[in-house]
């Protein structure tokens, strides 16, 4: 079992030397990821890498292709010196967190407050409910609040978040669209920017 924390130790750092923010990582199994089987008939696995242009909030296609090489070099050096970070056959995917992008990190909840957002906890929030959804409030230490459509005003701690992205509005649509190129200042539509390739 690969181990998250290890992952980010050893992917931020090469994020970074890009001038990219490390969004997500994380491991999908075949039937998370959508994939098949591989060729010894054992689930194929996904490791999937969300980074973004601080700018911009996204990745280009080519920013999904040096950062992909870069880990990619990375990991076979680990690989050469004894440590092994994902150990088998997977898939890398690089990719953008898009539009409506995952909420992974404590400044996500202050930089999208005023977008619609759906979140699902651990623990029940206005009786058995443990999804909600509406306005992002903010982020208060510890505590993020939202404007639920069910119940209004809920509040809950960001430790007991098990999953929370953006919900595509035209109001969101209208804040990140279109978003400028740092080079060259042109428009350009980043929407599943996604770049994958096979690691045995």
């Amino acid at each position: 079992m690969a181990d998250i924390a290890r992952l980010v130790e050893v992917i931020e750092p090469e994020a970074r030397a890009l001038g990219f923010d490390l969004v997500r990582v994380k491991i999908f199994g075949k039937s998370e990821a959508g994939g098949g089987k591989s060729e010894g008939g054992e689930e194929e696995r996904a490791l999937q890498i969300m980074a973004e242009r601080p700018a911009t909030g996204q990745l280009v296609i080519e920013d999904c292709a040096t950062l992909s090489r870069r880990i990619s070099d990375r990991f076979d050096e680990l690989e050469a010196a004894g440590e092994d970070v994902m150990d088998g056959a997977y898939r890398l995917e690089v990719s953008s967190p898009g539009i409506d992008r995952p909420l992974t990190r404590p400044q996500d909840y202050t930089k999208w407050a005023g977008h619609e957002a759906r979140v699902l906890l651990g623990s029940p929030v206005d009786g058995n409910r443990k999804t909600v959804q509406g306005d992002l409030v903010g982020i208060d230490g510890d505590t993020v609040s939202l404007d639920d459509k069910k119940s209004g005003r809920v509040s809950f701690a960001l430790d007991d978040i098990q999953s929370a992205k953006l919900v595509l509005t035209d109001r969101l649509i209208a804040a990140t669209r279109p978003l400028v190129g740092a080079d060259d200042g042109e428009d350009i539509e980043f929407e599943d920017e996604i770049l994958e390739e096979q690691e045995d």
